[in-house]
């Protein structure tokens, strides 16, 4: 029988499923391998064949044979739906103007609660808004007959959105009301005013629905699409001197990481695999170089003209040997940063649409160039970039939830002009410790496969397109 764990965040091993009901006590142990799901999807096959090895990790001089781990999608993830959704009449809850109405949607469980499962964008000023087209997998609805709660509320910044009004409708139910071209009319739950629910004059319509096959995340990764990571280290002063053992680039004699090791180790060691030759750019910002001058934008490796290094590793050796000949400066800028990232990733579409690029910021401090920064993520919303924060020490990361927009409102530029997705994912890394299993990692890149589908989506990239751009390149090269 075989028995599969994953790695929780202290080390220890919590059981995934097994391939009988045994009890394990009672079996003689035969071996064990470990992996990470991103080695698995990114081979031939989606196989990866382990060696196996005693649990001290040591194969010794005995065979302890293999074992082969392939992993597949389910159907569930493939299948979904298309809709449109319109409102109509929605009461007005702001008092200078109209209200800024978004929809969200749940999916009720067996207990009788809700798990949401997706949200609309902000529609601005408007009691008549129309929605972006929005696409359910079957994975989150379940099945077409299973109820959601559709809640419409009234944006607020500081996060208190107000309730518009709610109904409870299946897919079904939305198919029906696209093809009758009707609208079902939203309640207002009973309270203390109200000792009943309320019909309400506002109305949700389903101006467009239709079913669709998905292109899955591994769909393109299988067919070469490839993840190029970028770091980015933060080297203001208010990090502390890094040779006292209360600074957060400390680095310990003992092997122990720092939080800025410990966000690159984890990050790199997964997105690695889905990077073929493994060169990694890597920048540091906020510190004095060599020259005297404070640079917001230098190479971690000390090098005036090479940015990339070698691996994971490579990272760590230019990270630790930078701290000796960079001193801690500040303010804490991004824009330089994430515009050099932009440009890397913009350069790639005239030659190759087939890599998607992953910065990884890494920072202890309160941004200096909040708003040079929305506008260097705007603009970079439409390329194949996403970006990864990750908060460091106790500063407040307020400003970072801001650029993260899962809010439900997206970033707008100094112009005016609205992110055209949302590419920021932001973890404070105290509170993931603090919260419970949840690893940095995880947090970091729940978002990231749902931000490459859609920016490959929105262009209606679809994962054949990677063969054709290596043939193309291939006929160009001869």
């Amino acid at each position: 029988m075989v028995v599969a764990y994953t790695k929780k965040r202290d080390g220890t091993l919590e059981e995934l499923g097994r391939t009988e009901t045994l009890k394990l006590n009672d079996q003689e142990f035969l071996g064990e391998g470990s992996c990470v799901l991103s080695e698995i999807v990114t081979k031939q096959g989606q196989s990866l064949t382990l060696d196996l090895h005693n649990r001290n990790g040591n194969k010794g001089l005995k065979n302890l044979g293999k074992l082969t781990v392939h992993a597949e999608e389910t159907v569930a993830s493939r299948n979904a739906i298309e809709v449109i959704f319109r409102c109509s009449h929605l009461d007005n809850k702001d008092l200078f103007s109209k209200s800024d109405p978004f929809l969200r949607i749940s999916r009720i469980v067996e207990n009788g609660g809700s798990v949401p499962i997706c949200k609309t964008e902000v529609v601005d000023n408007n009691l008549n808004p129309i929605w972006r087209p929005l696409c359910l997998t079957m994975q989150q609805y379940v099945s077409k007959d299973n109820p959601l709660v559709i809640e419409c509320f009234d944006f607020n910044t500081s996060g208190n959105h107000v309730l518009i009004g709610k109904l409870q409708k299946s897919v079904a139910d939305l198919e029906k009301l696209h093809k009758q071209k009707t609208g079902a009319s939203f309640i207002l739950p009973s309270s203390a005013q109200h000792g009943h629910e309320k019909v309400l004059k506002g109305q949700l319509f389903v101006d467009q629905f239709c079913e669709k096959q998905l292109y899955s995340f591994i769909d393109y990764v299988s067919s070469g699409f490839e993840f190029n990571f970028m770091v980015a280290v933060d080297f203001t002063a208010s990090n502390g001197n890094p040779r006292t053992p209360d600074s957060l680039h400390y680095i310990d004699p003992s092997g122990r990481f720092n939080a800025y090791q410990q966000a690159i180790m984890e990050v790199g060691e997964v997105i690695q695999f889905y990077d073929s030759d493994r060169r990694f750019p890597a920048w540091g910002f906020g510190g004095r170089t060599n020259d005297g001058t404070v640079s917001h934008c230098f190479n971690l490796n000390g090098s005036a003209s090479g940015i990339e290094v070698e691996g994971v590793q490579g990272i760590m050796a230019a990270y630790a040997s930078a701290l000796n000949h960079v001193a801690l400066a500040g303010p804490t800028l991004f824009g330089q940063v994430i515009n050099n990232a932009a440009e890397i990733a913009g350069q790639s579409l005239s030659y190759n649409s087939c890599k998607y690029f992953v910065l990884l910021i890494i920072t202890d401090g309160v941004l200096t160039d909040l708003q040079e920064t929305k506008d260097a993520l705007v603009r970079a919303s439409d390329l194949p970039l996403s970006i990864l924060i990750v908060g460091v020490g106790g500063a407040d990361f307020k400003q970072m939830e801001i650029l993260d927009a899962d809010n439900g409102c997206r970033l707008e530029s100094s112009t005016g002009r609205v992110a055209t997705r949302d590419i920021v994912q932001f973890v404070p890394m105290r509170e993931v410790r603090a919260g419970g299993q949840t690893s940095v990692v995880q947090a970091l890149l729940e978002e990231l496969p749902g931000q490459f589908l859609t920016y490959m989506r929105s262009r209606d990239i679809k994962p054949g397109a990677v063969n054709i751009a290596q043939t193309s390149a291939s006929h160009a090269t001869i």
